[in-house]
């Protein structure tokens, strides 16, 4: 017996040594966790004429604390102010454009088509400024949206001619001549998407600062003038639109430029500084909605990485215990094995 027992040692230690030990299997380690992307930051500027002056005055706070939209949509004179942003100008650059423009730049009546505006030195306008680029070659992505008057489409410019594209974004009926594209004539965006967000998240930005300037109506009206009923029809359609659509915005800047008339180039000073002051009063509610979006990216990016890492450590723990099936393993199984 005691020959035989000597002998089952033997012959366990010799097919211990002979089979070859398992490689060693490198341990999983948690990968650093990458940053995520910076939030894109878009831009929708509402129609509102000469209170469009206002956008610049916004801009220009938006930047001294360093919020810079990377995607500019822009609806009537959001548009025109939209185009020159987009084409690599800063606010101040905005600014002296604003203060050396003069309405006559912009403004050609057509006599022969019932004293409106054509709208054509508007275009040219827009276009010399840009240096005749495309909005291909624009350095921020940008949307001019008009109103398709065959049918009363949305429509939404991203490329070819900006100064057209501005120009029919900004054709105020009854003010401006429809403008040709194609076989299509178009007026103002106003009509349809009088403050842009829908087309700013198009463009991909991922939080949307809209700004609203647009007329509200008040009591004070003649009921018996027809072009006054006009125009507050207009604007009351424009107010329901711009609600619906502001609700998709993360930040809506209102600044206070209601008694600025559509004409009244004269005060846009003061219509810079009311958009200053605007986008300063929410200062706070912007950096703070940003900071806990790019947050919210970044716990998500951690919840991803330690997902993978979990998954990574699985599949080496079920590679080990494969190795560790034999008979011979039994006694020296690693204990997280001994269930498979």
């Amino acid at each position: 017996m005691r020959i035989f027992v000597l002998s089952l040692a033997a012959s366990l230690l010799a097919a211990c040594a002979s089979t070859p030990a398992p490689k060693p299997v490198t341990p999983a380690t948690r990968p650093p966790v990458a940053a995520p992307a910076p939030v894109r930051i878009g831009l929708a500027l509402g129609g509102g004429a000469a209170k469009g002056f206002a956008h610049i005055g916004v801009i220009k706070m938006l930047e001294a604390n360093g919020i810079k939209p990377v995607v500019v949509s822009g609806t009537s004179a959001g548009s025109v102010v939209g185009a020159l942003y987009a084409s690599g100008m800063d606010a101040y650059a905005l600014q002296q454009k604003a203060v050396a423009l003069d309405e006559a730049s912009i403004r050609d009546v057509s006599l022969f088509s019932g004293g409106v505006v054509k709208g054509q030195k508007l275009q040219d306008y827009v276009n010399t400024q840009l240096g005749g680029r495309k909005f291909e070659q624009l350095r921020k992505p940008f949307a001019a949206v008009a109103t398709r008057l065959e049918d009363g489409q949305r429509t939404v410019f991203v490329r070819g001619n900006v100064g057209q594209a501005v120009r029919a974004s900004s054709s105020i009926p009854g003010v401006f001549e429809a403008v040709s594209i194609g076989k299509y004539h178009f007026v103002d965006g106003g009509v349809v998407s009088p403050v842009p967000v829908d087309a700013a998240r198009d463009l991909g930005a991922d939080f949307v600062i809209a700004v609203d300037i647009s007329s509200k109506a008040t009591g004070t009206t003649d009921p018996s003038s027809m072009l006054g009923n006009m125009n507050r029809s207009i604007t009351i359609m424009g107010q329901k639109l711009g609600a619906l659509e502001l609700q998709r915005a993360d930040i809506v800047i209102r600044p206070n430029v209601n008694d600025i008339g559509a004409t009244d180039f004269a005060q846009k000073s003061r219509a810079i500084l009311e958009g200053e002051r605007a986008a300063q009063a929410l200062l706070p509610q912007i950096k703070a909605k940003l900071a806990a979006l790019q947050a919210q990216r970044l716990a998500q990016a951690r919840s991803a990485a330690e997902l993978k890492f979990t998954q990574q450590r699985e599949a080496e723990r079920k590679a080990r215990c494969a190795k560790q099936q034999g008979w011979l393993d039994t006694l020296t199984r690693d204990a997280d094995c001994r269930a498979d």
